[in-house]
């Protein structure tokens, strides 16, 4: 039994007290916090180091039940996340009521994705309690590592859209902007990721299975949302005519809160998101008739709407779905914001001064017809009054150049499922191209272009269109894709109103990705720049000079290669993976998709084995190298799964081979997640980011890998364009195609199988696949990667890939020198701080939001 098992409440003496406060004293000093907000919160004896160990151990007796003695590892960790969320409690409930007795300019984050990763290292940063907790765990006779393995991320996200939306709540909090992210608290999340035979199998993530201590809640606040129905016309007590909207069938959206606590600044925002029950959860009278399944039925179907991240949507159940999703979470957020984040009287005239809804990406759009609706059908304003306060209140962030990735919605469905939703947008559209018709009297061809409602063989609805009609301002999020979105993507828009358009690159929060996840990292930049830089992130640029010191670089060496022992140890214990510590780790850890071409590193390892095993490359000229990829592959996506069995198979093959003696591996954990991310982040030597220029938004990725050190082999696509640009050319290794020669090439017919033809090594590579060698009993994905290759090829593999193995061999050279090697990658650190989300949000409210820091 631990010393502190007596401080049990109603066990502890004040001589027993007197003795615990003297044994942690003896391990080590009292918490001490700088900050001014953090010093006047600490004054409670519970700030101290015995205080700590007496609000967890409250929190194990109390919370979760159970003796210290007798408790579990799980019970453990739910005891210190209750004490450390306590502590943030005070300042989450003093900043709301700061926020709302401001009246200040309210930025609301519209995201259907937040992946966040584990909670409790942020907060113990972010309260600056990190040294105090593990000090607390050792009296306890617990180790906090331990602990803090325990915790499973929440499954609320699937890739770059919730990583960033995640960054960008924790920059607001940060820099102190009174800010609110609404989404939906998924039960199941995206999928976890299982291998079997080498094919991706998905299986639910059950994240909430071990408890969520980090969430609040509030099923007395639920709000009720309704689905399809009619709407009718009628008069209302002024004679005046107005229509409403009776809902066919209603579900309620119960609110679940989590603290978003800023970088030690007493600051503590919320992220609100919702779930989905019944308003009649259980049919009593059915269950006794014996009817169990319809007893339970409209609980059932109401919790479909959050079951999953992103349904399966090939079948018209699963389209139906997404939308019930989409229009659920908005409803639930615009009617919150309103009723509890404003006060009561406050005349909705003033909204514009009030909020900024900013949609991340398509998925929120509908709030906009949703907040038209609440105006002139529930408060009776007239359509210009609720169209001129509504324009001003919605900013779009696109996410996408590919056209497939622009939602559009069948009208039917969408007319069937939100009827007077679909009315509103008909008008919109309707006053929309009758100004479209003034500008450009005569041109139907540019109506027809620009209409919110595509009026084919199929009538649909343009989400995108929408929110650029009405939004105040959209904005790509590096300068290429914002300029390819005015150029092409948007191109009528942006002529029609071209001050509509800027640009945000995107950015990630230092405080996980660089303080959290390589700590040692982050203890050499401080003990070479002094405190402050993790909130101002360009001062990295003073690590300039060091690229020239040796002994810093020695240092920094010594420091990854640290973190590939720590990184292999997590993959042996997690996936029984070996991972070899001298070579060099090559990382592509993205979502799979067809653009961002995991089939040319593909080809780029099957190139290097085939001319191993030929003869053509001597094996002592091979740098060692291992190759780790992380990728989900969407359920319906048949290529993309195709390519992660395909890179399975040749994993197989290449580590099994001894006559390689060690010197290529290739290896794909399963399930990749923020989790992993963070520990193969800091390890990774050579970052991938290969997409086809003119295809990935901005990627952060990118960014993260250049923080930690690593070197990128990139095309100009993407914020890769601004990372090159600062850290120079010499310190990236750029390859392939510019954006205005892949668009020449497509308008002149790309033919994959001439570069087939022309190039022995590519023709190799893709006949070694074909033969089967990887495959010799299931041959279905590489014969499919190779037909798709060959035959149509849209991101252009093949074009790319004589400059992308000839780039490679570059990146040998330069590997080989390690000092050179280490002068680039702390130029890359100390040029890649612009890449900080503080920054973007600075942007942002600079462009777009024109909020203020609350005082």
């Amino acid at each position: 039994m631990s010393e502190y098992e007596h401080l049990a409440p109603g066990n502890e003496t004040p001589t027993q007290a007197d003795e615990a406060a003297s044994t942690a004293r003896k391990l080590g000093p009292a918490f001490r916090p700088t900050h001014p907000v953090a010093l006047a919160a600490v004054s409670a004896p519970a700030h101290s180091l015995d205080g700590f160990v007496r609000e967890f151990l409250h929190e194990l007796h109390t919370d979760v039940g159970v003796q210290l003695a007798r408790s579990s590892v799980n019970d453990q960790y739910i005891a210190l996340a209750s004490t450390v969320r306590n502590y943030l409690m005070a300042r989450w409930l003093e900043t709301t009521k700061k926020v709302r007795d401001s009246k200040a300019k309210t930025v609301v984050y519209l995201s259907a994705e937040y992946l966040l990763g584990r909670q409790l290292g942020n907060a113990l940063l972010a309260t600056d309690l990190e040294q105090i907790a593990k000090q607390a765990m050792e009296a306890c006779g617990l180790d906090y590592e331990t602990l803090r393995a325990q915790e499973v991320e929440p499954g609320l996200g699937n890739g770059g859209l919730g990583r960033l939306a995640a960054c960008f709540i924790d920059s607001l909090a940060t820099v102190g902007i009174p800010s609110i992210g609404y989404g939906i608290r998924y039960e199941y999340g995206i999928f976890k990721q299982t291998f079997v035979d080498s094919r991706q199998v998905e299986q639910p993530d059950n994240w909430l299975e071990l408890g969520a201590p980090w969430e609040f809640p509030h099923p007395e606040a639920a709000v009720e949302v309704g689905f399809a129905g009619s709407t009718e016309t009628y008069k209302d007590e002024n004679g005046v005519s107005r229509t409403r909207w009776i809902p066919g069938w209603s579900v309620l959206g119960e609110p679940c809160n989590y603290m978003v606590p800023g970088f030690q600044n007493g600051r503590v925002n919320t992220l609100r998101l919702w779930r989905a029950r019944a308003k009649r959860a259980f049919d009593l009278a059915q269950f006794n008739a014996g009817d169990y399944v319809a007893a339970v039925r409209a609980q059932t179907f109401a919790e479909n709407i959050t079951k999953v991240l992103y349904p399966e949507d090939s079948t018209p159940q699963g389209k139906e779905l997404r939308l019930q999703q989409q229009y659920f979470f908005v409803a639930c957020s615009i009617r919150d914001f309103i009723s509890n984040m404003l006060e009561d009287g406050c005349d909705l005239h003033t909204l514009p001064e009030r909020v900024i809804f900013q949609m991340n990406d398509t998925h929120p759009v509908v709030a906009i017809p949703e907040l038209l609706r609440i105006l002139i059908d529930e408060q009776h304003w007239e359509w210009d009054d609720a169209w001129e306060v509504t324009q001003k209140c919605f900013a779009y962030t696109c996410h996408t150049l590919l056209p497939e990735a622009l939602e559009v919605w069948p009208a039917d469905l969408f007319a069937r499922l939100l009827p007077r939703h679909y009315e509103i947008i008909d008008q919109i559209n309707s006053r929309f191209l009758d100004l479209v018709r003034t500008c450009y009297p005569n041109d139907e061809d540019k109506v027809r272009r620009m209409s919110i409602i595509a009026d084919g063989s199929e009538k649909a609805v343009r989400m995108a269109y929408l929110a650029t009609v009405v939004g105040i301002k959209v904005n790509g999020v590096a300068e290429l894709h914002s300029q390819l979105l005015r150029d092409k993507v948007f191109s009528d828009f942006s002529t029609l109103w071209p001050e509509k358009f800027t640009n945000v690159t995107n950015g990630i929060t230092p405080r996980r990705f660089v303080r959290l996840a390589n700590p040692r990292l982050a203890e050499l930049i401080t003990d070479a720049l002094g405190v402050g830089w993790l909130n101002d992130l360009e001062r990295l640029t003073e690590l300039e000079p060091f690229a020239e010191d040796s002994e810093f670089r020695e240092r920094f060496r010594a420091i990854k290669q640290r973190n590939k022992r720590h990184l292999a140890a997590r993959l042996q214990a997690r996936d029984g993976i070996e991972l070899p510590l001298d070579n060099m780790l090559d990382v592509m850890v993205k979502r799979l998709h067809e653009y961002k071409r995991q089939s040319l590193k593909l080809l780029h390892m099957v190139s290097l084995y085939e001319r191993i095993k030929s003869g053509k490359l001597a094996l002592g000229d091979v740098t060692p190298r291992t190759f780790i990829f992380g990728a989900k592959a969407a359920p319906g996506y048949r290529i993309a799964k195709q390519t992660i069995q395909l890179i399975n198979q040749v994993a197989l093959t290449i580590n099994a081979d001894t006559a390689l003696e060690g010197r290529l591996k290739v290896f794909f954990p399963p399930n990749y997640n923020v989790t992993l991310a963070e520990r193969v982040i800091p390890a990774a030597d050579l970052s991938e980011q290969i997409s086809l220029a003119g295809k990935e938004a901005s990627g952060t990725g990118n960014m993260k890998f250049a923080l930690a050190g690593a070197l990128t082999i990139g095309t100009l696509d993407g914020a890769n364009v601004e990372l090159c640009r600062l850290v120079g050319e010499d310190n990236f290794f750029l390859f392939g195609m510019s954006e205005p020669e892949v668009t020449a090439l497509a308008a002149q017919g790309y033919r994959p199988r001439d570069y087939y033809e022309t190039d022995t090594d590519l023709r190799a590579a893709i006949d070694l696949i074909a033969s089967g060698v990887f495959s010799p009993t299931d041959p279905e994905a590489a014969t499919a990667i190779v037909t798709n290759l060959l035959d149509e090829d849209r991101f252009m593999a093949l074009a790319d890939f004589r400059s992308y193995l000839d780039t490679q061999v570059a990146v040998d050279v330069a590997y080989a020198d390690q000092e050179g090697w280490t002068r680039k990658a702390v130029r890359n650190v100390a040029r890649a701080g612009y890449f900080s989300s503080d920054r973007s949000i600075r942007d942002y409210l600079d462009r777009i939001w024109h909020a203020e820091p609350l005082r």
